[in-house]
């Protein structure tokens, strides 16, 4: 197992002194997300200014681009990085792709699929001087002239994560992806008794071997230099579970537990404006299900205790160190990485 980076992209001015940090600490790989900013802008600027470190998407929305659109950034990335690049992608959901994006919502996972076939087409074309014959449902791709073909690069095999929860999503990673993404709601009985079969399920129809598919996932943490620090950690991680697990999506997790009438309470207040109450909803039991908790001298041992052997990759929701707390954090991180 491998401790990442979850970065929360802000300025694009400090990124190369917080990936040049992240490196030196010791993290295998940094990851963007798609919030508030752009996240491929500061994997290029985190390639610049590191060596070793790998860089990649948690997740990209794919849907508002074009797969082609898409195939340049990954080809430009991956060259630069020199060989560093993952693309990870998400569907997000039905109301953000047509009311944020303003762009159609239509059979998520098919067209995701037909997106992945898609880029490997594309790339294909470039590196082997192939003709490109792309048709499909959703996407179609036939023309290549010279001039719009950026040529082969050193490392073309570009690795492709997907960001799911649903059966489709799993077998769709063990049929043609690198990695999955499992979102941070999640708990090891859910990863080990859903996501892992229907994965080996995929892997399985297309000849493949669900051992060499990487999975990777971000886990709430409530932890600090003392007990006082993490409980008050725990309520902020508490509050956390109760909005996402007040969403239809990720009702699943809570009902292999038995917590379908938590779910569907916490959807209530949600849809009530009731924040406040949401978090009262989630146990102590359920925290413990849903989070790593402890002080920082304890951390390194309980995420091994808890994911060794479940995930190949793993990082911290919304924990990242900041400069000065080096002292802390590098008994965590070698913990980790061994």
């Amino acid at each position: 197992m491998r401790l990442d980076a979850l970065v929360f992209t802000g300025s694009l001015k400090e990124f190369p002194d917080t990936a040049r940090f992240l490196e030196e600490l010791g993290y295998d790989t940094l990851w963007t997300l798609e919030t508030q900013h752009n996240p491929f802008f500061p994997l290029l600027l985190s390639a610049e200014h590191t060596q070793t470190m790998k860089l990649g998407t948690s997740i990209a929305v794919a849907f508002p681009r074009s797969p082609m659109v898409l195939a340049h950034i990954g080809w430009d990335l991956q060259e630069f990085s020199g060989g560093r690049f993952i693309l990870g992608l998400g569907t997000q959901v039905r109301g953000h792709i047509e009311r944020r994006f303003s762009v159609p919502w239509d059979s998520p996972g098919p067209r995701l699929r037909e997106m992945i076939l898609g880029l490997r087409a594309i790339w294909n074309c470039w590196q082997n001087e192939a003709p490109l014959k792309f048709q499909g449902k959703f996407y179609s791709f036939t023309l290549m002239t010279p001039f719009f073909n950026p040529g082969p690069i050193r490392h073309p095999d570009i690795p492709i994560y997907i960001g799911g929860l649903n059966p489709y999503m799993c077998r769709l990673v063990g049929e043609l992806c690198q990695g999955m993404h499992i979102h941070p709601l999640h708990t090891v009985k859910f990863i080990r008794e859903a996501i892992v079969p229907a994965i080996k399920n995929g892997a399985e129809k297309a000849g493949r071997d669900h051992r060499e598919i990487s999975l990777s996932t971000a886990a709430f943490v409530a932890t600090g230099k003392n007990r006082e620090a993490v409980e008050k950690a725990k309520e902020k991680v508490r509050s956390q579970v109760a909005f996402y697990s007040s969403t239809r999506n990720y009702f699943p997790v809570l009902e292999l537990h038995g917590w379908g009438d938590a779910a569907r309470a916490l959807q209530k207040k949600s849809v009530a404006g009731d924040w406040e109450g949401m978090p009262r909803e989630i146990t102590d039991e359920m925290l413990a299900e849903f989070a790593i908790i402890g002080t920082y001298p304890e951390l390194g041992e309980k995420i091994q205790e808890k994911y060794d052997g479940v995930v190949d990759r793993i990082s911290l929701y919304g924990c990242v160190p900041a400069p000065g707390e080096e002292k802390d954090w590098r008994p965590i991180i070698k913990a980790i990485n061994g």
